[in-house]
């Protein structure tokens, strides 16, 4: 059975590269008019003419998603554009500073709380409004292995705590949500090729470092392959359509089995 996305209007937030953009394209090639938020116009702007090339239906509204009146003009200036919202993925994320807790600044902190978790709330907050007067919605959170099953990358305390966070929301907005018909799954990434690993700075971790050693890799399924962002929007479409109506408050890890060694 093929995922059908007809007619559905979806946002994905941090749709202008790595598995936003993987997302925003497999989502308009099961046929939903999708629309994607991020702070680089060109980049989104280049997302939006690949759909559009390829004979589907894109929108790109800018917005930083931890600051609330962009957010909200955003999604306004989508649902004015195609007149409804059926679908939400809170994609948009950072790798943010990677250090001993003792090294990591307030600022680096709250950089990485925003951006993750802040960012997730105020997309969420503006959609579901629109989601409910539509009278049913799905709404994808993109969390990770991180501060869900995977404890062991050493420096990663502020992304683990938003990624967590994340998971908790979720969970929470599932059962907030269900009798307006809304669906709320978090999807768990592990290692994925995305540009996020090259923006990661890092400092000072071999101080804090675990030894670890794995066999044959440390994902399991691949021998050490990273996915792809394909796999993880084929997932995506999955819990955006009709196919998972039933489905709420699941999270999903998708790892290749990595976060069960990690």
């Amino acid at each position: 059975m093929n995922i059908d996305l007809s007619e559905k209007v979806v946002v994905i937030t941090g749709g202008s590269e790595g598995i936003g953009k993987g997302i925003a394209v497999e989502a308009a090639k099961c046929g939903a008019k999708v629309a994607v938020i991020a702070r680089d116009k060109d980049e989104l702007q280049d997302v939006v003419d690949a759909i559009e090339s390829d004979g589907g239906t894109a929108f790109l509204a800018t917005a930083d998603v931890t600051n609330s009146s962009e957010m909200k003009a955003a999604i306004e200036k989508i649902v004015d554009h195609f007149g409804r919202l059926d679908g939400l993925v809170a994609n948009a994320g950072t790798n943010g500073k990677w250090a001993p807790i003792d090294e990591l600044t307030p600022e680096e902190w709250r950089s990485t709380i925003d951006v993750n978790l802040t960012g997730t709330y105020l997309a969420v907050h503006h959609c579901v409004p629109h989601l409910r007067r539509q009278g049913s919605g799905s709404i994808v959170i993109m969390s990770s292995i991180n501060g869900t099953r995977t404890f062991s990358n050493e420096g990663a305390s502020a992304y683990a705590a938003s990624k967590a966070g994340q998971f908790a929301l979720g969970e929470m907005l599932a059962l907030e949500l269900a009798p307006a018909k809304i669906r709320v799954n978090v999807i768990c990434p592990g290692a994925i090729e995305s540009e996020i690993h090259d923006k990661t700075e890092r400092q000072h971790l071999e101080k804090i470092e675990t030894p670890v050693e794995f066999p044959e890799g440390n994902i399991p399924l691949t021998g050490g392959e990273f996915g792809t962002p394909t796999q993880v929007a084929y997932l995506a479409a999955f819990l955006l359509s009709n196919l998972s109506d039933h489905i709420t408050g699941t999270p999903v890890w998708i790892d290749g089995g990595q976060s069960l060694i990690v």
